[in-house]
């Protein structure tokens, strides 16, 4: 049945009255309102009765129809609230780009950042080849301890690599990110090559397109090496093939669910990853991996061609091992595509020209006065410290009470995965499981969805109004961060990069953390140390929307004066 379908709903509903037909009883609606919470008058019902059965058969017309994934609601939503203002005028972009030399042996620069590699292009002191195949060795040596890679993609990472070489050399160098060797989340649509959402259930599935993120970078000259691990359906770090390790600590799983990027890009085994959160699933892996991450505001970057799991929250975003890395990827990839409608058009201006000493810089005050383990307040207070030394005072920020839980209550992941809960395709997750919360989602009421969604906004403004006074602002790791995209407010907080979980760290940190998830605010985390069992503890840097330039800005100036980001794992052979 196509669109409309060859009977109006007013026929079909006239021909099953004529039937005699009625599925939904007097009885079966009292017991439907119960699960609502309500209740109504005996009349009231008998008037419901009729509409509720004419529901029925406009639902199977709906459902009858394929949906394909990339068809989102025809609204749209923005993380602005009235009276927010944003800097709508497109400024000159401007990196930093240090002198460098080749070393003998070119695996050392392994663990260099983007804006050295480029150096090395750029000068011609390396080919795109050399670093391809540098990268491509590592991955194949290493994978079997990380387990980070579902698709290895060498045939078209040596052709990209040549087509950089043949452009750098008449010539043509297209910018910083020409010739660098990146791998994607398995959930980033790659055409002609699987892309199985980490799951049993699609290990199969080839989605005949690319996605926006990938030819943006493929048209900057970017070289893509692998299609890394996703946690299955974007949650946690456990796949269809097993579990994403943290190279730092090779008997702890690196977190979700942008588990294979943070893991690669911290081994040393790719120049950067692009991964996705919904829920904590660029800022958890990045925190328990030790790279830099950046979760951006929402309609930074387009989700075309991307699994997903809520059309209201989903972003896109770089995991890199310096903030003025993610500022380079997101230069290429942060612009509108005219497919995905949320996407602004609002431009990101980063300049490392930014005197981040007229920054107005805040912290969460309650999230750094909170009784925590010594080692861990020692860590972040220092790194407090570090920041005011580069010249700027902090304000202090209150989290506002949440009030209400204005989540989606899981309704927006139930929508995108309906056909395959209904066509009993479920049952081949490799966690079936997980499909439980879709079903249930199915009770919740249609108003009840808008109006959680009405609290949202409510929430939203009051967090507007606690940040007013601030640009940029510090708030202690989340700990588990969220481990899953796609979940309510991520996992419970742990001690710094992977301990036990910490009940005392949860009241104002947690509850920032899920109201800045839910608001859609820029975020990024960054390694300010390491805990006991040897992974890396974190620090995470957030802004108001749209400020990710000023945010990367005084990232960057913090990263220069503390030097976390350059520390590496020493991976066995």
């Amino acid at each position: 049945m196509g669109l409309g379908g060859p009977l109006l709903p007013g026929v079909l509903w006239a021909q099953m009255q004529q039937n005699g037909a009625q599925r939904v009883t007097a009885a079966m609606l009292a017991d439907g309102l119960a699960l609502a919470g309500l209740t109504f008058g005996e009349e009231d019902q008998k008037s419901m009765l009729q509409a509720v059965n004419q529901n029925l058969t406009r639902y199977e017309e709906v459902r009858a129809l394929h949906i394909p994934n990339d068809v989102s609601p025809p609204f749209h939503f923005s993380p602005l609230v009235p009276g927010m203002k944003v800097n709508r005028t497109r400024e000159p972009l401007h990196f930093t780009m240090p002198s460098v030399k080749r070393p003998s042996n070119l695996e050392e620069v392994a663990f260099w950042p983007i804006t050295q590699l480029a150096q090395l292009i750029k000068t011609r002191q390396v080919t795109s080849t050399e670093l391809t195949e540098m990268y491509l060795a590592r991955l194949h040596r290493y994978n079997a301890k990380l387990n980070c890679v579902v698709t290895f993609l060498d045939d078209v990472a040596r052709a990209q690599a040549r087509q950089a070489d043949a452009e750098i050399a008449a010539g043509h160098y297209k910018g910083p990110l020409h010739g660098i060797p990146w791998g994607a989340k398995d959930i980033i649509a790659v055409k002609g090559f699987k892309t199985t959402w980490g799951s049993a259930a699609y290990q199969d599935q080839v989605i005949d397109e690319d996605a926006s993120v990938v030819e943006m970078l493929r048209d900057a000259g970017a070289v893509l090496l692998a299609k890394l691990t996703s946690g299955e359906l974007a949650q946690g770090d456990r796949w269809f093939g097993g579990q994403t390790m943290n190279p730092w600590n090779l008997s702890e799983g690196s977190s979700g669910s942008s588990a294979g990027p943070a893991s690669a890009t911290a081994g040393g085994l790719c120049a950067f990853g692009i991964g996705t959160e919904t829920s904590g699933s660029i800022l958890s892996p990045s925190a328990r991996c030790g790279v830099t991450g950046l979760r951006p505001t929402f309609g930074r970057i387009s989700r075309y061609g991307v699994m997903a799991l809520s059309w209201t929250q989903d972003r896109l975003g770089p995991l890199c091992r310096y903030a003025e890395d993610c500022a380079l990827v997101m230069s290429v990839i942060a612009r509108q595509d005219n497919r995905d409608m949320s996407v602004s058009d609002i431009p990101f201006n980063y300049s490392n020209r930014l005197d981040i000493r007229k920054l107005r810089v805040g912290y969460l005050k309650d999230g750094f006065d909170e009784v925590r383990d010594a080692a861990t307040k020692e860590r972040d207070e220092k790194t407090l410290a570090q920041v005011q030394d580069l010249g700027v005072k902090l304000i202090p920020v209150k989290v506002p009470e949440a009030g209400v839980d204005g989540g989606s209550f899981g309704v927006e992941s139930a929508v995108f995965f309906d056909e395959l809960v209904r066509s009993g395709g479920d049952k081949k997750l490799t966690n079936p499981g997980r499909a439980n919360g879709w079903r249930s989602s199915r009770l919740i009421p249609a108003v009840e969805y808008l109006q959680s969604q009405r609290v949202r906004m409510m929430m939203m403004m009051k967090l507007a109004e606690a940040t007013a006074e601030v640009d940029v602002y510090l708030v202690p790791a989340n700990g588990g961060g969220g481990g899953g995209r796609g979940g309510r407010g991520g996992a419970p907080p742990t001690d710094g990069g992977g301990g036990a979980p910490n009940p005392q760290r949860r009241s104002s940190i947690q509850r920032h953390f899920n109201m800045a998830n839910q608001a859609c605010y820029p975020a990024l985390s960054a390694p300010n140390g390491f805990a006991e069992s040897g992974s890396p503890t974190a620090i995470t840097f957030y802004a108001r929307p749209f400020g990710e330039a000023e945010l990367l800005a005084l990232a960057k100036a913090w990263q220069d004066a503390s030097g976390f980001h350059l520390k590496h794992p020493n991976l066995p052979v």
